[in-house]
């Protein structure tokens, strides 16, 4: 095992699904020198951030920066809209939205956990069929919220939030709806107002290529008006001293200054590719990891192609094989981080993660990582998904890369 005296040669290979790697240029921006919170060059960052950010999550409307991790958005989405008592329905697609159930409990409020058949539980999506039968059945609008996870990081199963919104409207019920895209935005397409979401939660940490340290609540105007109604407790998560803070530039409380750096990096690296750019690349690169799966003669946790994530891929291990003794061996040998089964997956599954500051040449040497530890762990492999992924690439460029260079003349 490495020792934090021990640096191997080369850079680590951190293929997990969030934290993902960190690019030098928001390393450099984050490197600045901090600047007082309450002084006028930090008002004017945080006019423009607050104004940017709505762009990711493709809203008009206010998003909420926080200085804490996606759970504590989580929190805050609940805490802001709920009243104790208050029953919310939720759909158990994986770890993540069994996390978010837990925390309903522990702050007194009733979950409902949809949960689909046995031979589907953590392989597919939200089933919004499910959704409009149980609100069909809640005559007295006991149910405040519909709680669902868009990508769920333990499965690589990405749900049709659209599919949600319009189950809801077909019921003709007045339920809020909550989404978590902690591990989808900016890497999967995402529409908060389109789809008619009252609350989005996310992120730092995964496609906006930060550290882990800030997360996000976007707002629907039904949301802050709910707001006004909610008695659970809170004071750090409280939407309303924030937003009218956030009308300046500023907090209530102290930001974490150099990331909110590093997030004005990161937004102006994104928009400035273009959104349908980055989100065509991240599909381009999962499409290729699938190949590589497909072609070793491994099961992908996602049952239903449709709803492959974009964002990372679950690969299951042949019966007999320790999923977490494999993912031990690539890192011990390649320097390579993938990420761990969780929960129900646990010991039967990686996960590779292909999303934000990656290219098609991380994911081939990530690729062979996987194989070479695969062999080494006695799984036996059909063909190899390092020339699958290859052939994938080189078949499909990346949108402006020449597809056919052609003979350049030289001898």
């Amino acid at each position: 095992m490495l020792t934090l005296d021990q640096h191997p040669s080369g850079r680590h290979y951190l293929q997990i699904p969030g934290p993902s790697p960190v690019p030098d240029r928001i390393l450099r921006a984050m490197s600045l020198p901090t600047i007082d919170h309450r002084g006028p060059e930090f008002g004017e960052l945080g006019r423009k951030l607050l104004t940017e950010i709505r762009k990711v999550f493709k809203t008009e409307h206010p998003v909420i920066i926080y200085p804490a991790s996606g759970t504590g958005a989580w929190e805050a989405a609940l805490a802001n809209t709920l009243n104790a008592g208050d029953a919310v329905l939720m759909f158990e697609t994986g770890h993540f939205a069994t996390l978010w159930k837990q925390m309903a409990l522990r702050l007194g409020l009733e979950p409902e956990f949809l949960t689909p058949p046995e031979t589907q539980r953590w392989r597919c999506g939200v089933q919004p069929q499910l959704i409009e039968q149980r609100l069909l059945e809640d005559r007295e609008h006991r149910i405040k919220a519909v709680c669902v996870v868009h990508n769920e990081t333990s499965t690589g199963v990405t749900s049709d939030i659209a599919a949600v919104r319009r189950a809801i409207d077909a019921a003709g019920h007045p339920a809020l709806l909550l989404v978590d895209t902690i591990s989808g935005l900016a890497s999967a397409d995402y529409r908060h107002d389109e789809w008619g979401v009252d609350v989005t939660v996310s992120g730092s940490q995964k496609g906006l290529m930060l550290p882990p340290g800030i997360s996000f609540n976007a707002l629907s105007p039904k949301a802050i008006e709910a707001s006004k109604r909610s008695q659970l407790p809170k004071s750090f998560w409280a939407w309303d001293e924030i937003l009218a803070a956030n009308a300046n530039g500023y907090w209530p409380y102290t930001p974490n200054t150099n990331l909110l750096y590093g997030l004005n990096e990161s937004l102006e690296m994104l928009l400035g590719e273009g959104l349908d750019n980055v989100f065509a690349r991240h599909e381009r690169w999962g499409e290729g990891v699938r190949r590589a799966v497909n072609a070793w003669g491994l099961e992908i946790q996602c049952q239903d192609p449709a709803l492959y994530s974009p964002v990372l891929t679950g690969v299951v291990m042949p019966e007999g094989i320790d999923a977490d003794e494999v993912r031990r061996t690539i890192f011990e040998r390649f320097d390579l981080s993938l990420g761990t089964g969780l929960g129900r997956a646990k010991g039967r599954m990686f996960r590779i993660g292909h999303l934000g500051d990656c290219n098609d040449l991380t994911l081939i040497a990530t690729l062979g990582g996987c194989e070479a530890g695969l062999k080494l762990c006695g799984v036996e492999l059909f063909g190899s998904g390092v020339q699958a992924a290859l052939e994938f690439f080189a078949e499909n460029p990346a949108p402006g890369t020449p597809a056919n260079p052609g003979n350049t003349g030289r001898g």
